[in-house]
């Protein structure tokens, strides 16, 4: 799992030897320094760099170039070596680029040996620096850990190693520089490609209104540090913002450059464009989208007022949806730079206290209560500071958030917005559709909600868990009934939006509800007429429709694996099918289960996905045998909980089912239209 690290952040090595692979869309110099327990540098034979590539330990290219590869054993490394510093600068006197600012923001990813990212980081918002200090692998009670620091240095190599303690800076930066022009010198200059590759490769780094979270392994090629040389990196980019995964994780939204609940690979690097079809059923990516349209300017006099479809995308339904994934990209980002940043104050503090008391003298007295003062007051300050900048960024996503709404889309928005009462069954199916809402922490993000959308046609099934959440205040209020009555709605509002979203004769429901007990939830399926025979009951109902969905399953399956699609029977019904599960595993024998854990893993492919509503303490007298389907099912909650994690930076977000409010109509009025649309058009 990658670890998507913002300026200031930590994360632990599992491995000594690593690979530092860097990404600048432009020639850079990368180097490395040793540093002492202190952050020194002692002698210039503790900087590896161009001319002096190889420390025991360290290795690093022997010239400029886009993208380098670093070898580093952390065991090999001297004793009294306590961090390791990657050092980028830019060539001097080669007629080069003055300043990271008119760059691509460079990107470092630290792997293991075998190319498998641990972390990553993109060094954002430098402006006139001509060096930086991009990363810090750093020694903690005998552990390893990697920290993104991102500290830029305007007066450039010399400014940055004087920093780092070295008293000969500007002879060692003029002998960088030599050994740097020498080598571009030497170098060869590559063929022309073709028209526009050019504009590809920086196109990698372009915005499409906000920055990724998730850049991949393998995003730059490297350096080879026998040669010099730069090599085309083969890796894809990594993804951005996404679904969550069967395990709870948030992933990408699909196979594009964004988070996947498991992240997926990308077709260009962070925010860049997105690939909305599904994974399993596309030969080729797509053309990147056009860049976002401009717009006029907001009539509030403010240029920064958000507007609602600023980011790219081929249709303004593509556009929002690149929107809302960038304001979750945007809360996760911002937020996890204030926990940081509180978590540096905090151990600074420690560490200034920690001064004071091992030294008897000034362990107590005025002395040490000054220290003491001067410490707490400092730590006091780079909260503050770090509030301001969350208070600030949060009250601009709140903005964008008033605006984006009210301009989803019916497969975007909530059933409480006005868009529903002007609903039309729509003539294709759309690129997502909203599963619930994402907040953090009230502390942080007061009342923010960011809309949860999952690609269609969804790549894996869900379980709406009915039973008691440990920790989350409305489960805990609810008896058992009451679950399983909220979840029985949870699940009839994700259904009904399924059955909306897709055209005439596109969608097909199956409900299992062996007890009867889910009748007063169904019941706007069963007025409109769009769930076409009445729901599966006892043993008997449970076996005949598994066994139909099964052999349905099988039958796609050998058509498409035999390219006999033509062939497949005339009445079989080739619409997306859901098959609704209530009260699981009343009702089910060995056999059916065999059947429903078969549908979770290959249903989805050929358009059968499941939906259990159940208990999972109810389900577990069947011991592991339902571990795998558990697993493969996307999991969610008819209350609001904490249970989905972010692999990129760790949050838990709480997930907020999409339900509408109470004694609203909007359902039974949407579905009456949807059942209207088919007796229109046969079916």
């Amino acid at each position: 799992m990658t670890a998507e690290l913002v300026r200031g952040q930590n994360h632990p090595l599992p491995e000594t030897r690593l690979e530092i692979r860097i990404s600048a869309g432009k020639p850079v110099v990368a180097g490395a320094s040793l540093n002492d327990e202190q952050g020194r540098v002692r002698e210039a034979e503790w900087i590896a760099h161009p001319a002096q590539p190889r420390l025991p330990g360290l290795e690093v290219s022997r010239q400029a170039a886009a993208d380098h590869r670093l070898a580093v054993d952390l065991g090999a490394l001297p004793a009294d070596v306590h961090r390791v510093n990657v050092l980028l600068a830019l060539p001097a006197g080669v007629g080069g680029p003055a300043s990271f600012g008119t760059l691509a923001a460079p990107f470092v990813a630290v792997t293991g040996l075998e190319g498998d990212e641990v972390a990553s980081y993109t060094v954002t918002g430098l402006d006139a620096e001509s060096a930086v200090v991009a990363v810090e692998l750093y020694r903690r009670q005998n552990a390893w850990k990697v920290r993104a620091v991102g500290q830029g240095y305007a007066g450039g190599l010399a400014a940055m190693l004087a920093d780092q303690g070295l008293p000969q800076a500007d002879e060692l930066a003029a002998t960088i520089n030599e050994a740097v022009a020498a080598g571009l010198a030497r170098s060869v200059a590559p063929p022309a490609g073709p028209p526009g590759a050019a504009r590809a490769r920086s196109g990698a780094h372009a915005s499409s209104g906000h920055t990724s979270t998730q850049a991949g392994a393998g995003q730059g090629g490297g350096g080879d540090p026998a040669t010099g040389g730069a090599t085309a990196g083969s890796g894809a980019p990594g993804s951005g913002a996404g679904t969550p995964s069967a395990d709870g994780s948030l992933g990408a939204p699909g196979p594009g450059p964004v988070p996947g609940a498991g992240a997926a690979p990308a077709a260009t690097g962070p925010g860049g464009p997105i690939d909305y079809q599904h994974p399993g059923r596309r030969p080729a990516a797509p053309p990147p989208p056009p860049p976002a349209p401009p717009t006029a300017p907001p009539t509030s006099g403010d240029p920064h007022a958000p507007v609602a479809g600023d980011a790219a995308g081929w249709s303004m339904e593509e556009r929002l949806y690149n929107q809302v994934w960038g304001m979750f990209e945007d809360l996760a980002r911002t937020v996890a730079a204030y926990r940081s940043a509180v978590d540096f104050a905090e151990s600074r503090q420690e560490q200034e206290l920690d001064q004071v008391l091992s030294d008897p003298r000034t362990r107590v007295g005025p002395v040490a209560d000054a220290a003491r003062k001067e410490a707490g007051d400092k730590h006091a300050r780079l909260v503050e500071q770090a509030r301001a900048v969350l208070d600030r960024d949060v009250a601009q996503l709140a903005a964008e958030s008033e605006v984006v709404e009210p301009a989803l889309p019916p497969a975007f928005a909530g059933w409480d917005s006005p868009v529903w009462q002007a609903y039309q069954v729509p003539m294709e199916v759309p690129m997502a559709m909203r599963l619930g809402d994402l907040s953090l922490t009230e502390s942080e993000a007061a009342g923010l909600r960011i809309p949860m959308l999952v690609r269609l046609p969804m790549e894996r099934g869900l379980w709406i868990d009915s039973g008691r959440e440990q920790g989350t205040a409305d489960a805990s209020l609810a008896d058992a009934d009451e679950l399983r009555r909220r979840a029985a709605i949870a699940g009839t509002a994700i259904a009904a939006r399924l059955a909306a979203v897709y055209p005439v004769g596109d969608f097909t429901l199956h409900v299992i509800d062996p007890a009867g007990t889910a009748a007063p939830a169904l019941a706007p399926f069963v007025d409109s007429g769009v769930l076409a025979e009445p729901p599966a009951a006892g043993a008997a109902g449970v076996a005949r429709t598994l066994e139909r969905l099964t052999q349905r399953v099988d039958l796609v399956q050998m058509a498409v694996r035999s390219g006999a699609a033509d062939a497949l029977p005339p009445d079989l019904d080739t619409a997306e099918q859901l098959l609704i599960v209530h009260d699981f595993p009343h009702g089910f024998d060995d056999r059916a289960v065999t059947q429903l854990r078969y549908l979770a893993d290959e249903g989805p492919s050929v358009g059968v996905n499941l939906m259990l509503i159940a208990d999972r303490e109810d389900a577990r007298a069947y011991g592991p045998v339902l571990d795998p389907l558990w697993r493969a099912l996307l999991r969610v909650t008819p209350v609001a909980s904490g249970h989905l994690a972010d692999p990129w930076v760790g949050h838990a977000w709480t997930y907020e089912p999409s339900v509408a409010p109470d004694h609203s109509q909007v359902i039974p009025q949407v579905l009456g239209k949807v059942a209207a649309a088919r007796r229109v058009y046969g079916h």
